[in-house]
């Protein structure tokens, strides 16, 4: 998603030798403004598309951080009406019929594609936000902000399943992001649940999300273009570290063309 027009550096200017001094309230409010009112129209604004998702996935069972390859899954990712569809097509290279909210191991994520910028940007998130520092994601000068979610407003949920079936709680979460100073574009965020009950399985979950442009239909969007996700529980730690690929345009007959996974 390109957003011009509104320029950021206009209220936060370089310094003559350098970056700029820490912004005053005013201008910290402006700009985060800018960039919720981006990532509120972001749903809106993307095309349907499909993808490959590929997604390495780790344990650890020594909690000790010896992390071993779980297996490798290869996914049709649909984005059409503003809603994602993954459909799992290959484990470890071979095709597959199970479903990818089913897998029994490991961890599984979603909501890359909009739902995280949501819940962090909307007004009823009443989110707490801060500067942080000024930063480069890649060429791009950003600025870094950390931001707060009490679990009273949080829509955010973790899930665990055991043996006994599906445990769910609601949790706050906190982190930051990387907003791109010129348009407001979240370049890169993390997500951290806290306020977790002491009596949950999962004690700890982080998210980070990059985002990159990537053709669509002959036009640049920007779109996520790698995660990577940490869960801790009991006994137990997963790791996922997802590549979003061959991204195009959504037709009714959408095909995509599996690689090795590599």
């Amino acid at each position: 998603m390109i957003r011009r027009g509104v320029r950021l550096l206009a209220l936060l200017p370089y310094a003559a030798a350098g970056w700029a001094q820490a912004p005053i309230p005013a201008e910290t409010a402006a700009a985060i403004e800018m960039s919720r009112n981006v990532a509120l129209t972001y749903t809106r604004s993307l095309p349907d598309f499909v993808c490959t998702q590929l997604v390495h996935r780790y344990l650890d069972a020594t909690q000790r951080g010896f992390w071993r390859p779980l297996d490798t899954l290869t996914i049709k990712l649909s984005y059409f009406d503003q809603k994602e569809d993954h459909r799992l097509v290959l484990i470890n290279g071979a095709p597959s019929e199970k479903s990818y909210a089913d897998l029994g191991s490991g961890a599984i994520t979603m909501g890359e594609f909009g739902l995280i910028l949501q819940q962090i940007f909307e007004p009823a998130s009443q989110a707490v936000f801060t500067w942080e520092k000024w930063t480069k994601v890649g060429k791009r000068p950003a600025a870094v902000y950390l931001y707060q979610v009490d679990v009273s407003h949080s829509r955010y949920f973790l899930n665990f399943m055991a043996s006994a079936g599906l445990t769910q709680t609601r949790v706050g979460y906190h982190g930051m992001v990387e907003v791109d100073r010129e348009t407001g574009d979240v370049l890169r965020l993390t997500y951290i649940a806290d306020t977790i009950p002491k009596a949950y399985p999962i004690y700890s979950s982080t998210t980070t999300v990059n985002y990159d442009f990537a053709d669509v239909g002959g036009r640049p969007y920007l779109l996520p273009a790698s995660s990577e996700t940490e869960m801790r529980a009991l006994g137990l730690w997963a790791r996922n570290r997802t590549d979003f690929r061959e991204y195009r345009k959504f037709s009714a007959d959408s095909t995509i063309s599996f690689g090795d996974g590599k």
